[in-house]
This record gives structure tokens, C-alpha cells and sequence, in this order.
């Protein structure tokens, strides 16, 4: 499922566009996956289909869980991530009548490769936490002061996000390489950003 052909791992929601990107391996969020069983549980309490992905997937965390904590062996991970793909691969062969439902079925049978991308590489995060937490300072921002008045505006603030974020995460001085950027004549890359994306 994993192997080198692929550029890098893209931890995501399950926006549909995400899945274009065919050069990179994906997760997608077990939290996320997690929250709409709760919410189509809640609503059709009398299917059980819900709870029983919610049980798989709770299930595929603990045993991630015991794996890093040295309690379950490479082998054993392997062993039992077989079997939960069988789990979730036989629930989702018994479709509900319940529109809602189905839905959720069609979405986990589309995400299904991804679901799975963290037990086969423990160094993969089983959640896009990191992503959210990269962009809680825009959503706040845009919650104070209600977004931008142009998209000239909105494009500005988007461009400069994303420096200052990439630069915070390399352990870059934002203030410097936007200096750095100003005084060239033509837009570039800052060279500090192509050295550590070559690495």
C-alpha cells in the first residue's frame, strides 16, 4: 500500500479534491471518520452499522497504540491490520436501506486504501491534527475580523501564511526570509526553502 514511488504522505479530510493527488500516499482522519460514525449513529440508532465501523476503527488506534508501546510485535501488527481490513471490507459488503447510511458506506468504500496507511507505517499520523493545528491562526484571524474585502486582499494574506507557516516549521525567521524575498526583482523560492525541500 505504501513503497517509494510515492513523494510524501498527505494526512487529510476526505474533501474529495484531496484524492488528485496521486503522487503522494494518503491517510485519511480517523478522527474524522470517528465523528460521522457517532453523528450517523445518533441519527439511526436502529442500524448498527455505525457503531460497528466506530468499533474497527477504536480497534485499529488500540492496536497502533500497543504497537509503539512495544506491547505487539511488526508481526503481530501485521496480523492484526489484516484482519481489520477484512472487518471493515465485510461490514461494508452488508449496505444499509438507510439513505444516510449509505452514503457514509460509499465514502468509507472510496477512503478505504487511506484508512489503513498508518498501521502500515507507524510513523504515519492517523489523524490530520498537524493540518488543523497549522491553520487555527487563520481561522481565528478570519473569525475576528470577518475574512478579506477583496480577493486581491485574500490572496496577499494566503501567500503570506503560507511563508510564515513554512518558515516557522523549517525553524526559519519569518521576518528574514520576507526581507529576503523584497529584495530580489523577480519573485523566487528562498533559497533556505529549495535547500530543505531537496533534503
Amino acid at each position: 500500500m505504501l513503497g517509494a514511488d510515492f513523494d510524501g504522505v498527505l494526512v487529510r479530510d476526505g474533501w474529495a479534491p484531496y484524492r488528485q493527488f496521486s503522487a503522494a500516499a494518503h491517510q485519511t482522519c480517523v478522527a474524522h471518520l470517528l465523528r460521522r460514525c457517532r453523528l450517523v449513529a445518533g441519527d439511526h440508532p436502529r442500524t448498527t452499522f455505525a457503531t460497528d465501523v466506530q468499533a474497527i476503527l477504536q480497534h485499529a488506534l488500540a492496536v497502533r497504540d500497543a504497537h509503539q508501546a512495544g506491547e505487539v510485535s511488526a508481526h503481530g501488527l501485521a496480523v492484526a491490520r489484516g484482519h481489520l481490513i477484512n472487518r471493515l471490507a465485510e461490514r461494508l459488503d452488508r449496505p444499509s436501506r438507510v439513505p444516510d447510511v449509505q452514503r457514509f458506506a460509499a465514502h468509507l468504500t472510496r477512503e478505504f486504501p487511506a484508512i489503513w496507511s498508518f498501521l502500515f507505517d507507524p510513523t504515519i499520523d492517523a489523524t490530520n491534527w498537524r493540518a488543523e493545528h497549522a491553520i487555527r491562526p487563520a481561522v481565528v484571524t478570519r473569525k475576528v475580523w470577518g475574512g478579506n474585502r477583496t480577493w486581491r486582499g485574500a490572496h496577499a494574506q494566503q501567500t503570506l501564511g503560507s511563508i510564515i507557516r513554512t518558515a516557522h516549521q523549517r525553524h526559519l525567521n519569518p521576518h528574514a526570509v520576507l526581507v529576503s524575498m523584497l529584495h530580489v526583482r523577480e519573485p523566487i523560492v528562498p533559497p533556505v526553502f529549495q535547500a530543505t525541500t531537496a533534503n
